[in-house]
């Protein structure tokens, strides 16, 4: 098998080890969990992220008409007060409802079973935090994600191209940043506006760790590629650039990302 074939078989590696890893950290991935009242288990699922058209609704199966509950809710980041709510009872159901916000607004909530005896069964060990987004189409959302994950492959193809010394190093690092800026530059703030109707929050306008992870990437691979332009310098960037976007990539997607504060529009 030819080293170049390997390289491609590695990189492919790496980069579905970082697909993987982000669905499973981010914060927008589903906190799931079971509990066992009565002698029968009680799965659940509760959501971190929704859309804004509509409240955010759980079905929790609870057979056992003597199990009722109840949801303590508030907006994140503000001086609200906990707001405390019966589950209502659909058939086998208990339904969780928690109230829909504007783009980027956070609610955190908990949800507690109780039997017929009163025991108390908390779902979760501290408050859950769902944020709300808008709806973003699919023709945008997928180029974003197919150009994101495609510059990770490139970039890591680059770095090996770089380490081993090959013949392709000034082409990779070129389609690397070209991915990275397609992905990115064009189609992120796409998504960012109809997320969270804004173009772009992150460095140096924002704080949201999402964009300012991508301009500090583009950044680096911008000077790989102004740097292998000259002969016998370039090697050290690209290795670097992908060392980089390695990392950036280990931090899980929408960490830090963005959030209506509503501490700053209320009184306390």
């Amino acid at each position: 098998m030819k080293k170049s074939t390997i390289l491609w078989i590695a990189a492919i590696a790496i980069t579905l080890s970082s697909v993987i890893y982000q669905r499973l950290t981010g914060p927008t991935y589903p906190i799931r969990g079971s509990v066992e009242i009565g002698g029968e288990k009680i799965k659940y699922k509760l959501l971190t992220t929704h859309e804004t058209d509509k409240d955010a609704r759980m079905e929790i199966k609870v057979p056992d008409a003597g199990v009722a509950g109840e949801i303590r809710w508030k907006r994140y980041k503000s001086y609200d007060d906990w707001q405390i709510e019966p589950l209502e009872r659909e058939g086998d159901n208990l339904i969780v409802t928690v109230p829909a916000q504007p783009p980027a607004g956070k609610v955190e909530y908990g949800v507690t079973l109780r039997d017929d005896t009163g025991n108390l069964y908390e779902l979760s060990d501290k408050p859950v935090i769902i944020r709300f987004k808008g709806a973003v189409s699919l023709y945008v959302l997928v180029p974003h994600i197919i150009l994101m994950f495609a510059g990770m492959l490139w970039a890591t193809r680059a770095g090996f191209e770089a380490v081993f010394r090959g013949e392709k190093i000034y082409s990779l690092t070129l389609w690397t940043t070209v991915l990275i800026f397609g992905g990115g530059l064009v189609f992120g703030p796409l998504v960012q506006k109809l997320a969270f109707n804004e173009w772009w929050t992150g460095w140096p306008f924002g704080h949201d760790l999402t964009d300012s992870k991508t301009a500090f990437v583009l950044i680096f691979w911008i000077a790989a590629l102004w740097r292998s332009r000259l002969k016998g310098q370039g090697r050290f960037w690209i290795i670097t650039a992908a060392v980089v976007t390695l990392a950036i990539y280990l931090i899980p997607h929408s960490v830090l990302g963005s959030e209506i504060d509503y501490t700053k529009i209320q009184r306390p």
